[in-house]
């Protein structure tokens, strides 16, 4: 299962690549070495770790899997490098963008920042790695989230897969900004927010293996907060923009207009939902957690901490997950009632989940273990038909897509003469 993580984490760190080397600007060199170096990373992670976990445990395909993962983290550092803010040719002229007085582009700033901190993070998780079979045997942190101590290595652990989902979703969220043309005011306060709250976000992850460890938690809160506000701040911004779209030439819009404005694309809609959503699925419960865990949480059973972490960390990815769907059928041009087929079952089907996820992470609070059976059974089905239906549409999409390969004048081949996104110079 653990491979099996990595491998998934894999694919989307290489999706999120190509799509940053495709919206931001930089040298021809980095991008085409970057590119190459991530893809054939993650295949060979992907294909040889899964390999070797589930058939069989051949050792030279678990060299071959530590070989992508190499892979992938220099294609990190070369993006590190790329990405370089202090660039005079990558300054922002654009008042309208948040920058320094000098010329500097947070926004770029804030890639740089979140992409260099990915790097030193994933190191923070290969150092243990590197003592597999030497000294550090594999496990799952929520096995032995009660134990009272705990090595260093394991902290790091624990601290690896924390942080780095939360990376993943922070430069997810550059991403839609980037994408939706994030400007104005609200950038301009965003940025900042967004570059501080990575920073200490990192630094308490990081401090998990030194004296600070007992206060880490309490600066990951702090560095957590003024991210979430900047993704607010987007939030705020890509709706108002979507209404402000939706009604433009209605002298006097109605508030039914407006909200239909705001829905008439889901695609653009849906990734800001999802964020907003978030925070009642994953933040919300997690802070819950975290305020009351000795007085309530830790006086149930293991297991009831256990379903909780696993639903926290599966809900957070797959929210990642659906943003990025979302976006990607904006990248690959649907449009009409497709467009909105497409978007609606996405996020109606994942919102159909998630809350049902949410129940079973805190069922306890309202229902006893032994009435509460037939709550579990309807909540785990629903939980089965949201995420079983959207892999559906996920199928749907990948086998339109293969078709599509082979026709001579299909979206394929319109790709290969341009990039798959816009990039944008600013």
């Amino acid at each position: 299962i653990i491979i099996l993580y990595h491998s998934i984490a894999m694919a989307v760190v290489a999706i999120e690549t190509y799509m940053i080397t495709g919206l931001l600007a930089m040298r021809a060199f980095y991008r085409r070495a970057v590119r190459l170096l991530m893809t054939a990373g993650y295949w060979l992670a992907a294909v040889f770790g899964l390999a070797f976990a589930y058939w069989g445990h051949n050792w030279a395909f678990h060299g071959l899997y530590i070989a992508g993962l190499t892979l992938v983290f220099l294609a990190g550092v070369l993006l590190t490098i790329a990405l370089w803010p202090w660039d005079r040719a990558y300054y922002q002229p654009d008042p309208a963008h948040a920058r320094t007085r000098g010329g500097l582009d947070l926004e770029r700033l804030a890639f740089f920042t979140t992409a260099a901190t990915t790097v030193i993070s994933a190191a923070f998780g290969a150092v243990p790695g590197s003592y597999f079979g030497n000294g550090f045997t594999a496990f799952l942190a929520e096995d032995i989230i009660r134990l009272p101590q705990k090595t260093t290595m394991e902290y790091s652990i624990i601290g690896h897969l924390h942080i780095m989902l939360a990376l993943i979703a922070v430069m997810l969220m550059l991403i839609i900004g980037r994408w939706l043309d994030f400007r104005g005011i609200l950038q301009k306060i965003a940025m900042p927010l967004i570059i501080l709250g990575t920073l200490v976000l990192n630094l308490g992850v990081w401090g998990v293996v030194t004296p600070l460890e007992p206060i880490a938690h309490m600066v990951i809160y702090v560095g957590a907060t003024p991210a979430m506000l900047g993704a607010l701040m987007l939030v705020i911004y890509g709706w108002d923009h979507l209404i402000r779209e939706g009604i433009a030439g209605l002298p006097r819009a109605t508030l039914g207009q407006k909200i239909g404005a705001l829905l008439r694309d889901p695609l653009r809609f849906g990734p800001l939902w999802q964020m907003v959503f978030m925070n009642l699925t994953v933040s919300g419960v997690g802070i819950l957690y975290a305020v009351r865990l000795d007085e309530i949480f830790r006086m149930w059973p293991a297991r009831e901490e256990r379903i909780e972490l696993t639903g926290h960390w599966h809900v957070l990815a797959a929210i990642v997950a659906t943003i990025i769907l979302l976006y990607y059928g904006d990248m690959i041009g649907l449009s009409g009632k497709l467009r909105r087929w497409y978007g609606w079952s996405i996020i109606l089907l994942s919102d159909l989940a998630f809350p049902a996820v949410t129940v079973l992470e805190t069922k306890r609070l309202f229902i006893s273990e032994a009435a509460q059976q037939p709550l579990v059974t309807a909540a785990t089905l629903v939980v089965d038909f949201g995420l079983g239906m959207l892999l559906v549409v996920l199928a749907m999409v990948m086998a339109w897509r293969l078709v599509d390969l082979f026709r001579s004048k299909g979206r394929w081949a319109e790709e290969a003469a341009q990039e798959i996104s816009t990039e944008v110079a600013r």
